[in-house]
């Protein structure tokens, strides 16, 4: 019989989940962490333990029941790791980044994932969805389950992968709905610091994906103790949905890039419009004035000032200027 789980308030809220399965791939019940040793040697048996920043103290006591490796431990303790997957042993630790949307930014998290023959953990660390619908998935199929915790690791990843694309996706229904704001000729600095912030998040995004893609390379052809050949074609589905995310990723950014340089281009475009009237209404004033100032530098000789037509000729001669001008450039599109 499985020994209840602890009921000590803090271990409590960082342990989520500690159920011991069975070989066929029933579950067997909830066990505490002192007894996972017990449940262990009992044969065919295996135990699922999901954690959420858990204190070195509970770490601790893990690797006391599953043997595990003092730097896998010391990795564990710290959330800003890289994605990798080293072996040590018998046994494998892998690196995750996940993400989720929050407030329209994306926040990232980190899980931390210890496999062995009879064992599966997960540490969650930041932002990160429980992994409770996947261990409901892998108990509604024992079938499956009964290969072992690598199918756990399996719906893990995949659970994990699958909820990098909604983000993607949101990203470019805001990106839709931020057209009319980007092909306006008018500047709205709001506008182009929301696309730096989308294009931002997804270099980020992108960056904790890629050597993902790796990972799970490695799980498709290495590690036969672990990962039996049963399981293998359902890591390449995961590694292809890790390969559409990272190309989604790579397409999203450059319709950002795109976007940000319409963007500047039609602001731009926009400013150049208004300089190019303003300076034919300057071109307009100008020929006046320059007419006008050549008789105003009060010379002595100069004989057409003294005619009865000289005033009407120079109204005249400027209105004939300033009209040339204006149909030159009404030609031009000046105007």
């Amino acid at each position: 019989m499985p020994t209840p789980a602890t009921t000590d308030p803090a271990e409590t809220r960082m342990v989520v989940n500690c159920v011991a399965y069975r070989s066929d791939g029933s579950r067997i019940g909830d066990v505490g962490i002192d007894a996972i040793s017990d449940v262990l040697q009992e044969p065919d048996t295996f135990v699922w333990v999901g954690l959420h920043e858990p204190d070195a103290a509970l770490l601790l006591k893990l690797q006391e029941e599953f043997d595990l490796h003092d730097l896998a431990i010391e990795d564990a303790q710290s959330a800003h790791q890289r994605t990798k997957i080293e072996a040590y042993g018998n046994s494998l630790f892998i690196v995750v980044q996940t993400a989720q949307l929050e407030s329209g930014h994306i926040a990232f998290g980190e899980t931390h994932i210890f496999l062995g023959a009879r064992y599966l953990v997960t540490v969650r660390h930041g932002a990160s969805l429980s992994y409770a619908p996947a261990r409901r998935s892998c108990e509604h199929t024992p079938d499956l389950l009964s290969l072992g915790p690598s199918y756990g690791l399996y719906s893990v990843l995949d659970f994990i992968v699958d909820n990098l694309m909604p983000i993607v996706r949101d990203f470019r229904e805001e990106l839709q709905e931020l057209e009319q704001d980007i092909f306006a000729a008018s500047f709205n600095r709001d506008t182009v610091r929301r696309l730096y912030d989308m294009q931002r998040d997804l270099m980020t995004l992108r960056l904790a994906v890629s050597p993902l893609q790796d990972v799970i390379s490695q799980l498709v052809r290495l590690h036969p103790q672990l990962i039996p050949d049963e399981l293998r074609a359902y890591f390449r589905d995961v590694h292809d949905h890790v390969t559409r995310v990272n190309d989604a990723i790579s397409a999203m950014r450059e319709m950002l890039t795109a976007a940000i340089s319409v963007n500047l281009s039609l602001v731009t475009f926009g400013q150049n419009e208004v300089m190019k009237k303003l300076a034919g209404w300057a071109a307009m004033l100008a020929a006046p004035t320059l007419i006008t100032s050549w008789y105003g530098m009060n010379f002595t000789h100069m004989p057409e000032l003294a005619e009865a037509w000289s005033y009407p000729v120079i109204i005249g001669v400027v209105i004939c200027v300033v009209g040339g001008i204006y149909l030159a450039l009404k030609r031009a599109k000046w105007l």
